[in-house]
């Protein structure tokens, strides 16, 4: 297996078009050999992330929710928020999302570096 680096720009670009591309990439899809049971992607590199655009009123109206694991835990942020606090958060939950739920998962996110 032939593994590449690849170094994305994500300054005026719209994040689920970045993410697809990006999960694209980390899955091996473009690649001739793909067979889906096998991590063959290659590592990705985003860089100007903190330059990333939205259209419409996401970064007010879309919300982000983790929970503490105790009763009435739940802690919503709008992405507005997170945008400001941890922007490389936003695209790895986006780009997680768009992975096969089963244990290759945390393995190509690891080949994933925010910059």
């Amino acid at each position: 297996m032939e593994k590449k680096v690849h170094t994305i720009d994500a300054s005026r670009k719209k994040l689920g078009r970045l993410s697809s591309e990006i999960a694209i990439l980390l899955r091996g899809k473009n690649k001739a050999s793909f067979q889906p049971h096998l991590d063959e992607g290659n590592e990705v590199r985003v860089i100007n992330i903190d330059k990333m655009e939205f259209s419409g009123k996401k970064l007010d109206q879309k919300m982000y929710y983790r929970h503490s694991g105790y009763l009435g835990g739940l802690k919503t942020e709008s992405l507005r928020k997170l945008l400001a606090r941890k922007p490389e958060d936003i695209l790895r939950q986006a780009v997680s999302g768009m992975l096969p739920k089963n244990k290759l998962r945390p393995k190509m996110l690891k080949k994933l570096i925010i910059r």
